[in-house]
């Protein structure tokens, strides 16, 4: 399979031959892979599906995770959307209400798409299928725009890094929010340039955020950080579509994001030993899962 290694060159490319990122990309993949263009949507499709059927479950009011911690969040937010008096609007409280879906059904051991891994698996889910719901977006083109969310997921693999035991829940839901931001932008229309401002824009508001899951469970504060991506990318698209532009270029955040998790502390990246896992009340959640032995 074909690797992407920066953004600058997935635009440029593309705009060269006048086509956006993610026709670029799945001409590309289709030649490298030999197979047809119509077998890599299909394949997409089957994501899109298993996206869809997991907020679907998770939205479920009875939905709840082995440890106690989550469940039910999707449902309480849903509701509240549904009274039409949310402050960021109609689109922005239902983007919400499916990541913390999405995540509610991962913790509940449900079958989710890693995107780019199961701890930011709500925000790309979200970003897509709310265009699908409420701008009426069809299935073609929303399995187009994962295959823009992918490869800019596989530049940022490829140059810095999706592991919060690597780099931070930055590497996570920071990498997320930067291929939704990307993936709306195109949804709507937005030319390859917007693409990457949106993912400059989403990934450095997520520069330095750390990975401190309480009792090593990824449900406290993985499930809402799902929430606030989604909403840090619907910010990103919509500046990168006014026109606004990062002073700083994408590939050069995505560096920088890479050099940030070297310097986090151990202890700040999915080791369960700072943050909000160090708290008092984090330290007694993890008593009560686990008992006093650890």
């Amino acid at each position: 399979m074909l690797e992407y290694n920066s953004i600058a060159e997935l635009v440029k490319s593309a705009d060269e031959r006048g086509i956006s990122i993610s026709r670029l990309v799945l001409e590309d993949q289709a030649i490298d892979m030999e197979i047809p263009e119509s077998a890599l949507l299909e394949r997409m499709a089957g994501t899109l599906e298993v996206m869809r059927c997991a907020a679907r479950e998770g939205m479920k009011p009875d939905i709840r995770s082995t440890s106690g911690l989550s469940g039910g969040d999707a449902y309480r937010m849903q509701e509240y959307a549904a009274k039409g008096t949310s402050l960021g609007g109609g689109f922005c409280a239902r983007a919400v209400a499916l990541a913390l879906a999405i995540q509610e059904y991962n913790a509940a051991m449900g079958k989710i798409v890693a995107a780019p891994t199961a701890g930011s698996c709500g925000i790309l889910p979200a970003g897509i299928l709310a265009m699908m719901e409420q701008r009426g977006t069809g299935e073609e083109q929303a399995a187009m725009a994962l295959i823009t969310a992918g490869a800019i997921g596989m530049v940022i693999a490829n140059e810095a890094t999706i592991s919060g035991a690597q780099g931070g829940c930055q590497a996570e839901c920071g990498s997320a929010a930067a291929m939704t931001a990307g993936a709306l932008v195109e949804m709507s229309g937005g030319s390859n340039d917007m693409v990457a401002q949106a993912c400059a824009m989403a990934l450095k508001n997520q520069l330095g955020l750390v990975c401190d899951p309480v009792a090593g469970l990824v449900e406290v504060p993985c499930i809402k950080r799902n929430a606030g991506g989604i909403m840090c990318a619907i910010c990103a698209a919509d500046m990168a579509l006014a026109g606004i532009k990062s002073v700083i270029p994408v590939d050069d955040v995505i560096i920088a994001m890479r050099e940030v998790g070297e310097s986090i502390p151990a202890a700040l990246r999915e080791t369960a030993q700072g943050g909000l896992a160090a708290t008092p009340s984090g330290k007694a959640i993890q008593e009560r899962i686990y008992g006093k032995c650890l």
